[in-house]
C-alpha cells in the first residue's frame, strides 16, 4: 500500500516536471531596465535557466550586455535609445520566437511555478485573453483596482504593467503597446484596446508578488528629485493622452478642468508663498499636460532637466 503511494507520488512529481519543461519551452521572459544594474543580476539567479530571456536595456549600456550575456546563457540583451516602456516591450515582443512571454519588472518577487499557473488558465480561456496577471499584495488601493479576494480569479480593467502574462498572437492583434507612450498608462490603453476586440484581461488570486525593490539606481537628491519630475511629468501627459484616446478631445478636457484650476491655484499659492520644491513640481505637471493637451509628443527625458 505505500509502495503504491509512493510510485503515485513520483509519478505526479515527473508529469509537473515535464509539463513545467514544457511551459517553459513555450515562454519567454521579456525584461525592461534603466541603470537596473544593481538589481538584475539578483533577479535573473532566480528565474529557471530553461527558460529564454529577453532584456532590452534603454541605454547604450555595452558592459551591461557583455557582462550579463556571459553569466546567463538564456540571455539575449537589446541595447536601445530611451524611447519608453512601450516601444521597448514592442520590440522585444518582435524578438520573442515563443508563443507566450511575460513582462516583468525585475522590482518585483516572482515565484516561477506560478508559470504553470498562468498556462491553466490561459487554456481554461482557450487564449481568448488580453492579458493575465497576478494579485498584488503591497499596492495602494487608490492607484491599483483589484478583483475581490474570495475569487480564484476574474475579469479587470487592466493588469498591472509590471507582471503581464500575454499570447504573442493576441498581443500582435491588439498591436501592442503604444509607442507614443513614454510611460504610464501603457498597459491601462493595451487593456482598453483589447477589451473592444472582446479580449479581456483576468488577475489570477493564486499568484501573488510584491515589489521588493527600486528599479532605477538614484546618485543623489538632485537625481532623486529630477527624477520624480520626471514621473510627475510623464504621469499627466499619459493620463490625459489615453483619456483622449478613449474619450475624445472635448471630453477628455472637459474632465481635467478641474485638474487645471487644481494645478493653476497651487503654483500661484507655492509661488506666493515660496515652496520651491512644490512649486517646480506643479510646474512640470503644467508642463505635461499642457504638452498632451497641444499634442505635443511625450519628449521629456531625465537628460532634459536642469537643477
Amino acid at each position: 500500500m505505500i509502495s503504491l503511494i509512493i510510485v503515485k507520488i513520483c509519478y505526479k512529481l515527473k508529469k509537473d516536471l515535464i509539463d513545467l519543461m514544457k511551459y517553459y519551452k513555450d515562454l519567454t521572459i521579456i525584461i525592461i531596465t534603466f541603470k537596473s544594474d544593481e538589481i538584475i543580476y539578483k533577479f535573473i539567479d532566480n528565474i529557471p535557466k530553461k527558460i529564454k530571456i529577453i532584456v532590452v536595456e534603454n541605454s547604450k549600456n555595452f558592459e551591461l550586455k557583455k557582462k550579463l550575456e556571459k553569466k546567463y546563457k538564456n540571455v539575449q540583451v537589446y541595447l536601445r535609445k530611451n524611447l519608453g516602456v512601450s516601444s521597448s516591450l514592442n520590440y522585444a515582443a518582435k524578438k520573442t520566437k515563443t508563443n507566450y512571454f511575460l513582462h516583468l519588472s525585475p522590482d518585483l518577487k516572482v515565484d516561477y511555478k506560478d508559470i504553470k499557473v498562468f498556462f491553466k488558465y490561459a487554456k481554461k480561456i482557450n487564449d481568448d485573453f488580453c492579458a493575465l496577471g497576478p494579485r498584488f499584495l503591497n499596492t495602494k488601493k487608490k492607484g491599483h483596482i483589484q478583483i475581490d479576494k474570495k475569487l480564484k480569479y476574474g475579469k479587470i480593467d487592466s493588469i498591472h504593467g509590471s507582471y503581464m502574462f500575454i499570447n504573442k498572437k493576441r498581443f500582435d492583434e491588439i498591436n501592442g503597446w503604444d509607442d507614443k507612450i513614454f510611460l504610464y498608462f501603457e498597459e491601462t490603453d493595451y487593456s482598453y484596446r483589447g477589451k473592444k476586440l472582446g479580449l479581456n484581461s483576468y488577475q489570477i488570486n493564486s499568484i501573488k508578488t510584491k515589489t521588493i525593490d527600486t528599479t532605477v539606481k538614484i546618485n543623489n537628491e538632485n537625481e532623486k528629485r529630477n527624477w520624480l519630475n520626471l514621473l510627475v511629468w510623464h504621469f499627466i501627459w499619459s493620463k490625459f493622452y489615453t483619456n483622449k484616446k478613449k474619450f475624445g478631445f472635448i471630453f477628455s478636457f472637459i474632465i481635467f478642468l478641474p485638474i487645471i484650476i487644481r494645478i493653476l491655484f497651487r503654483l500661484s499659492l507655492y509661488s506666493i508663498f515660496y515652496d520651491k520644491k512644490k512649486l517646480v513640481k506643479y510646474i512640470f505637471r503644467l508642463s505635461g499636460l499642457y504638452n498632451s493637451i497641444i499634442g505635443n509628443n511625450s519628449y521629456l527625458r531625465l537628460k532634459d532637466i536642469k537643477n
